[in-house]
């Protein structure tokens, strides 16, 4: 699923990391059925009741996503055979990631204040999502960060002439 340039082909994309995670995950329903299975509502009714995706979309994205080792599928009737979807290690770590859209969303996109939920830390206290630099501990900022194309024939700015 990677992408790749070919030093050959000058109209290939930059690769990136980016890119090659919303080809997974950026599909419509995805981040929302990864939402639910965090919150715990794995089952199948579950899903198509608080996202409100068509049951067969909803099947397509969880197959992708068991597929791609973000959920595991584990039986919890046998007649009828039924599922539930649980994540994993690589799911979890997406949660982060759904807790920042979420307080991105809470700030620039609810005129109103009100916010649909509420995520409450262990330490009892809202969470607010902040990203840090593990090495020096400091909350990251645009202005701080400078990026090193890693991969051949690129630079920040595109293609490197050939």
């Amino acid at each position: 699923m990677a992408a790749t340039k070919d030093s050959k082909d000058s109209k290939a994309p930059r690769p990136c990391s980016i890119a090659d995670t919303l080809a997974l995950i950026g599909e419509k329903y995805s981040l929302l059925v990864l939402r639910e299975v965090c919150l715990g509502n794995g089952r199948f009714d579950q899903l198509v009741r608080n996202i409100g995706a068509p049951r067969d979309i909803l099947a397509t994205r969880l197959r992708r996503l068991v597929d791609a080792g973000i959920l595991t599928r584990r039986a919890y009737s046998e007649r009828p055979q039924r599922f539930e979807y649980r994540p994993t290690q690589a799911g979890l770590e997406l949660e982060p990631v759904l807790m920042t859209l979420m307080a991105w969303g809470d700030r620039h996109l609810r005129e109103d204040g009100d916010r649909p939920m509420v995520i409450e830390h262990a330490c009892g206290n809202e969470l607010a999502p902040v990203v840090t630099c593990s090495a020096c501990g400091e909350k990251v900022r645009h202005e701080d960060l400078s990026a090193h194309p890693q991969a051949p024939g690129w630079t920040v700015a595109g293609p490197s002439a050939a």
